[in-house]
């Protein structure tokens, strides 16, 4: 007698959803980050380009970190993805914290670009892909691309 799969064990061989849209994340932020880049270039001169740099790094970097341990914890199981999902973003804020604060008082870092980077390229970018995330059950992770 054989009953229903646990609702919290992991799905094998479905699709990656977690780590495709990180990952689009990142590939987007290629693409929007470097007017940002230009704005701290304009806006703060040399400083200005190099705080925003820094703090593009830092936001991509936190988006592929959190692609790859929310695709591993996937495949472990729902539950576990949870607890990775929360403790992974306490733990990578901290970690963008420790990057500030290790920085801060060197000649390069301009505080307000840097802080406003960090918090408009967060937002904007997860802002942004929502308009590509899929809420189907049939398109998990990614809309599919509209056939011309």
């Amino acid at each position: 007698m054989s009953g229903p799969a646990p609702v919290m064990t992991a799905t094998p061989g479905g699709a990656d959803v977690e780590r495709e849209v990180a990952f689009d994340l990142v590939r987007r932020g290629l693409w929007a980050l470097p007017a940002f880049m230009l704005i701290g270039l304009i806006g703060w001169g040399w400083s200005g380009l190099a705080s925003v740099t820094y703090a593009a790094g830092l936001v991509l970097a936190n988006f592929w970190v959190s692609a790859v341990l929310l695709g591993w914890a996937a495949g472990i199981s729902l539950g576990f993805l949870m607890g990775m999902s929360l403790g992974s973003f306490v733990l990578r804020i901290g970690a963008i914290a420790a990057a500030v604060w290790a920085v801060r008082d060197q000649s390069w870092v301009e505080p307000v670009p840097l802080g406003l980077a960090l918090i408009v390229a967060h937002l904007g970018l997860l802002l942004w892909e929502t308009r590509f995330v899929s809420a189907s059950m049939a398109f998990p992770g990614l809309k599919p691309a509209p056939k011309e």
